[in-house]
């Protein structure tokens, strides 16, 4: 009986740890996974010329029945934040990599719709692979 006190005394600094270390993962990524989400609502209404400013020179551009649809591709794989390296080569990394397809409709020289596609989810959220390609665009 003696020793299950001792174990549990034992175990209440690496439980408050554990506790800790969630907490601070969970806020990280609450942070961040509004960028993309927040993109949406942000540039509806931009012209085209200030999309063009803050999102880049698309890298796909076609025109039908009257819209424009501008894509922007993340083809290079993005990381989840954390990467854990240890020693012989060991490598450990929580969360996603991803890859991210911005499309921007533009009607009547104005932004429309903003959809994303492809495997972008990371430890960042579900389109968190999508993130540098609208950063630019997120009112702060």
């Amino acid at each position: 009986m003696f020793s299950r006190k001792v174990q549990a005394k034992k175990m209440r600094p690496i439980n408050a740890a554990l506790r800790t270390c969630s907490l601070f993962v969970v806020s990280l990524t609450c942070a961040c996974t509004t960028i993309p989400t927040r993109a949406r609502h942000d540039m509806l209404g931009l012209s085209r010329a200030d999309l063009v400013a803050c999102a880049g020179v698309p890298d796909m551009d076609e025109v039908r029945d009257g819209q424009e649809v501008l894509t922007y591709r993340q083809d290079q794989q993005v990381q989840g934040p954390l990467d854990l390296k240890g020693p012989l080569s060991l490598e450990l990394s929580i969360g996603g990599h991803g890859t991210c397809r911005a499309s921007v409709a533009v009607r009547e020289g104005h932004v429309v719709r903003v959809t994303y596609s492809g495997p972008s989810a990371t430890l960042e959220g579900r389109d968190g692979a999508c993130a540098g390609v609208v950063r630019g665009c997120v009112k702060e």
